[in-house]
């Protein structure tokens, strides 16, 4: 999936720019704050294209503050990642000499800038709005972050540039992305697999950044290998690899259809590793957490693992029916049964219950366990049924959906867990007016 980054300096609007887009679909997966300082992650949809947004701080060239220098240096690389920039700046305060700083980072990108010009929403602005055309770029576009004036204008053009869907390979098989922090064993865990170092992380200049595939047949059973390890070039050397990982995560956890969250055990499930389990459950894609580097565990009875799953699920909770399976990359331990693991979340993914059955296995339940009345009115579910989708959905047929409240969907999903085997895949489920 395409990204767009929403760069310049701070307070001109970008925050509320990058609200506005993410809004504009009902079904939208929430913006994940807090993998990075003041970072923000989403997903727009304009024109049919879907697309990723990512929010950046205030770029500020040679700032006092001391979070400036990570701020900026995090800018950088959202402008790296990107395939198109939106530049914002703000007509009350004018042309400046920050936003010439941004300018001057953006042109050395190489990538397709839109100036979008915030704040003008009356016709005097649209004048004073000339003055931007001195930071050299050929168009700029005017907008209204809070009121969505002119964005329409602005999203078409960005769109249009937006690089097309991939055609789906010759052999279309299944893609297991492999993600997580730095140093967490990612790339080993594959060269483990493939029983050679085919995956060596270097600082050479010019070294893709982009993600590995590796087709694997184990099993009876052929997928795509996808790589996210951090193979940067020299002058990224230095980078925030907080930010860069959950960047290389964003888009390799998109585009696959099972995560393998690899997980050192001496740093445990922190909310680095939180942040992209999410991503993955946001996403709707099947996931298996794997903690490796277990052989340097000491002590490791099973109350040690025990504890260890058990610490997992408070973090992860209301979703944690997922696999969690203890590896060694170096020892080879249980790296096997990793992927039998993740063939198995995969066909889980896939599965598919007839109506007839559906109906049978969950109408009873829901009969002995009706949803509670809300001001004397009853909830009486007639229908249910699975949608036609990549990852499973179910819809739910009732005469009064608008009094099923969240705790109630969550007993439904539990019940479905129960029923059919959907260890590892979140679920969705909807109440719809019969």
């Amino acid at each position: 999936m395409s990204i767009v980054a929403i760069v310049g300096r701070p307070n001109v609007g970008k925050s509320t720019l990058f609200n506005r887009l993410i809004q504009r679909r009902e079904a939208i997966i929430d913006s994940v704050s807090g993998v990075t300082r003041d970072r923000h992650y989403g997903k727009a949809d304009w024109n049919g294209k879907e697309f990723s947004v990512i929010d950046t701080g205030g770029y500020v060239k040679n700032s006092d503050d001391v979070f400036q220098p990570e701020i900026d240096k995090q800018v950088e690389l959202a402008i790296d990642e990107a395939d198109a920039l939106i530049f914002v700046v703000d007509v009350e305060a004018g042309l400046t000499s920050m936003d010439e700083e941004v300018a001057n980072l953006l042109r050395r990108s190489d990538k397709p800038v839109f100036l979008a010009v915030n704040k003008v929403d009356n016709a005097m602005r649209e004048n004073d709005a000339v003055e931007f055309y001195g930071l050299g770029f050929e168009k700029y576009y005017t907008i209204s972050s809070s009121s969505g004036g002119g964005t329409g204008d602005l999203l078409d053009a960005v769109v249009e540039v937006l690089p097309q869907k991939p055609e789906k390979d010759e052999e279309d098989i299944p893609r297991f992305a492999v993600v997580g922090r730095p140093n967490a064993g990612k790339s080993s865990f594959i060269n483990a697999l493939l029983g050679e170092d085919r995956f060596v992380v270097t600082n050479e200049a010019g070294t893709t950044r982009d993600s590995i595939d590796t087709r694997y047949d184990r099993f009876g059973f052929a997928f795509n290998l996808v790589d996210t390890a951090g193979i940067r070039r020299k002058k990224k050397v230095k980078e925030d690899i907080e930010f860069y990982s959950v960047m290389r995560s964003v888009r390799a956890i998109e585009n696959s259809d099972v995560v393998l969250l690899v997980v050192d055990a001496n740093r445990g499930f922190d909310g680095q590793v939180q942040n992209i389990f999410w991503l993955a459950q946001r996403n709707n894609k099947g996931v298996v957490i794997l903690i490796n580097k277990w052989d340097l565990v000491e002590d490791k009875d099973s109350n040690v693992t025990k504890e260890f799953v058990e610490y997992i699920e408070s973090r992860i909770s209301p979703f944690t029916d997922v696999p969690i399976v203890f590896i060694s990359s170096l020892t080879k331990q249980r790296i096997y049964k990793a992927i039998e693991t993740a063939v198995a979340v995969y066909k889980n993914r896939s599965r598919r219950i007839k109506t007839r059955e559906l109906n049978d296995v969950m109408l009873p339940i829901i009969a002995q366990n009706p949803p509670p009345s809300t001001k004397g009115k009853y909830v009486k579910v007639k229908f249910c049924m699975q949608l036609p989708m990549p990852y499973p959905v179910f819809v739910f047929y009732c005469n009064l959906p608008q009094y099923v409240k969240d705790p109630y969907k969550r007993f439904v999903e539990n019940k479905l867990r129960q029923k059919f085997d959907f260890n590892g895949v979140p679920i969705t489920v909807f109440f719809r007016k019969k």
